[in-house]
């Protein structure tokens, strides 16, 4: 199964409608995203909380690591970067954490906010190997852009 990702934007866009509290929009965008494919085993946020420090948002699934440093991880990686990871092994992955033994493959995405702010990132981990691809990244993106762009 593969995204309709124009239908999930447009969902989570009426969803959001009106909405500037950033925790409720991603429980929104968690939710919505996680249930729109069964390839999604854990999707949340981790939200900049001080200087070089990521610390759980909303998500869906098993629980997640509570503190992650920019400097570990693939969250960290993208935090750090501000660019997209891929991660087609997470096992090949340097310095990946295993927040949960089943975790196979991940997209982590930064979030980010008016003027370019780091909100945070968009965490997806899959228990299947090489489960992520460029139209997921292109598609969650866009979604991530049209939802905090503004805030």
């Amino acid at each position: 199964m593969t995204v309709d990702y124009p239908t999930l934007a447009k969902v989570i866009e009426s969803l959001a409608e009106g909405e500037d509290d950033i925790v409720a929009l991603m429980a929104t965008v968690a939710c919505e995203v996680h249930q729109s494919d069964a390839r999604f085993d854990w999707t949340g946020f981790y939200r900049v909380t001080a200087p070089e420090t990521l610390k759980i948002g909303p998500y869906q699934g098993g629980h997640g690591c509570l503190t992650i440093p920019f400097a570990r991880g693939v969250c960290g990686a993208a935090a750090r970067t501000g660019k997209v990871q891929l991660v087609r092994d997470v096992e090949a992955f340097p310095g990946h954490i295993a927040c949960a033994a089943s975790t196979r493959s991940e997209i982590v995405l930064p979030v980010f906010g008016k003027g370019g702010r780091l909100i945070g990132v968009f965490d997806i981990d899959s228990d299947q190997p090489d489960a992520f691809t460029e139209e997921d990244a292109d598609g969650l993106s866009a979604i991530l852009a049209s939802v905090f762009g503004a805030l």
